[in-house]
């Protein structure tokens, strides 16, 4: 990709020739339909050429699949050794409907498991909590004490599975509840394989979801990373989420800068912890958006890739090549899907995981197309896996690795997010880093003015969105939609009390008061304490709430 100055001359005296006769020329008959950009507002060429990527040093910039900075892929050959994990995000009801689900997506080809938790659960709360009530089992599965967890993966080998859990605020509880059913089928912790989402900043950021303020917060996350670099070799200690940051409406070059300005933030904490650098960076592990504007989507994804390999190994100083690697899952956009006309969703989706797979994605959710109206049918959920696996065996993208790699467009896109995204990270270091950000409301002000911004576009018909804004049908698509029994939650309610009632109570009470002791001191690692609790099936609430007897709970500050 490199071109000597006479060249470059040549090429662009020839453009200049070609906009103002062939071009213009064309104006009379065609005039073009307006301006055009991304949705981070970077504007999109009318044509691409070397002129564009002129400053790329091959070697430097892009190199080879499995080599730094690895722009064009975290393995050698990519897909051609072994495809993405087909991991579909499931969860709903109860323990036994899930483990259904579960079987159901396993038995169709899904190659891995991707646990949703309902609300209540999120937030560290028991099914029989006031604040759960008309709230268990909506969104997700509820999960109040370890026999949940038995139940939820009963005849599932955790040795042949890997497992990702969307939790965060209570991600030590629950991770020590999976071990502890790992054990019980004569799975090592050693033996495990998956991840534990456990990325708290950015649900200050964007979600939500969570309990403690920021100080203990990143200190149970750094507790994970601890206990899971001694004992759970093979799990992945984090993954660091943009997702939620993009569908709360932040640009693409915001979702990558976000993300990596918290991913920095938890490296940092580890290392002040006295981690080795080394030992723990290779089992970091991110969670992307695939939207549907599908160039920069793709663009999008090298550039985070390349910027995370330049930030471990000449900030941090990592040695690992590992270490250097940004892995990532990805899951497509759940904002972008419409209840009008929801047969369209089956496209969007499509596209978007096409982006995913071309921008070398390690794992992939596809959304069913019904999920505007609620969460996913059995036929819904089977058309999102199938889509994926048409992606994998049909279109032949996965025979080579990047094949858009040298596309003047992709690599113009891919430079020009990644240099405004170091700046976003720079603006974020200079603030005190991400958690300070957070405190002050910056990263929340820049998504909401992000999401108004794109809003405004599409009530104006700036942005077309078929189906929504334009492209209008009256007609209704009949579906039968997933309903979640109403009393589920009595069901589970009553099952937690019999539980209470048959554990051994002087047991539990002594793991929670040791669990508090061990809160109450700054330098001690609480897993080994909340698995001792969760093994005298002390229950979620009772644990997180024994928590926030010590830390509180955060109160987030005014943004306007």
């Amino acid at each position: 990709m490199t071109y000597d100055k006479q060249e470059l001359d040549e090429i662009s005296r020839r453009k200049e020739k070609w906009e103002a006769e062939t071009v213009l020329k064309s104006f009379d008959k065609l005039p073009e339909r307006g301006e055009f950009s991304t949705t981070s507002s970077i504007r999109v060429n009318r044509v691409y050429t070397p002129i564009d990527v002129a400053n790329i040093d091959y070697l430097r910039d892009l190199g080879f699949p499995g080599q730094f900075p690895f722009t064009r892929g975290v393995y050698p050959t990519m897909y051609r050794a072994r495809l993405w994990t087909m991991r579909q995000y499931a969860g709903f009801g109860t323990a036994e409907q899930t483990n259904q689900r579960f079987k159901y997506l396993l038995s169709h080809g899904q190659t891995g498991l991707s646990v949703a938790f309902d609300f209540p659960t999120q937030v560290g709360y028991d099914c029989d909590h006031p604040m759960a009530l008309g709230e268990v089992g909506k969104v997700g599965v509820s999960a109040s004490t370890l026999r949940d967890m038995e139940v939820l993966f009963d005849g599932i080998p955790l040795d042949k599975v890997t497992t990702s859990m969307t939790i965060n605020a209570p991600a030590n509880v629950l991770l020590a509840m999976y071990a502890i059913v790992g054990e019980k089928q004569g799975v090592g912790q050693a033996k495990l394989g998956g991840t534990a989402q456990n990325d708290v900043l950015k649900e200050y950021v964007a979600r939500g979801m969570y309990i403690f303020p920021p100080k203990p917060s990143m200190r149970m996350v750094t507790d994970i990373f601890e206990y899971c670099s001694r004992n759970m070799a093979q799990w992945n200690t984090i993954s660091i989420s943009g997702y939620h940051i993009r569908e709360a409406g932040s640009t693409a070059v915001q979702e990558v800068a976000f993300t990596l300005a918290n991913a920095i933030a938890y490296v940092q904490a580890a290392v002040d912890r006295g981690l080795d650098l080394d030992r723990f960076a290779g089992r970091l592990s991110f969670f992307f958006a695939a939207h549907s504007n599908f160039l920069e989507e793709i663009a999008k994804f090298r550039a985070a890739r390349r910027l995370w390999a330049r930030i471990m190994k000449d900030r941090f100083g990592a040695k690992n090549p590992n270490s250097w690697m940004l892995r990532f899952h990805t899951q497509t956009s759940g904002v972008s899907l419409t209840a009008q006309q929801p047969y369209n969703n089956i496209v969007r989706v499509a596209l978007q995981a096409l982006s995913a797979v071309l921008g070398g994605t390690q794992s992939l959710h596809t959304n069913s197309f019904d999920e505007a109206y609620a969460l996913p049918s059995e036929p819904a959920v089977t058309v999102a896996l199938r889509t994926q696996q048409i992606i994998a065996h049909e279109s032949g993208v996965t025979e080579t690795a990047d094949p858009l790699a040298g596309s003047y467009c992709v690599e113009s896109l891919t430079n020009e997010i990644e240099e405004r995204a170091q700046k976003y990270i720079e603006h974020i270091d200079g603030m005190g880093g991400s958690v300070a950000a957070i405190e002050k409301g910056f990263m929340q002000r820049e998504i909401t003015e992000s999401a108004y911004s794109f809003q405004k576009d599409v009530e104006t018909k700036k942005r077309t969105v078929v189906g929504l804004n334009d492209f209008l049908s009256e007609e209704e698509v009949p579906m039968k939609l997933l309903q979640i029994d109403p009393t589920i939650e009595k069901r589970l309610v009553e099952q937690l009390k019999l539980i209470k009632q048959r554990r051994n109570e002087a047991k539990t009470q002594e793991a929670l008061h040791k669990l508090r002791g061990a809160a109450e001191q700054e330098n001690v690692n609480l897993m080994p304490f909340i698995i001792e609790a969760v093994k005298e099936y002390s229950t979620l609430g009772e644990i997180c709430g024994t928590l926030r007897e010590v830390f509180g709970e955060y109160k987030p500050p005014s943004i306007f």
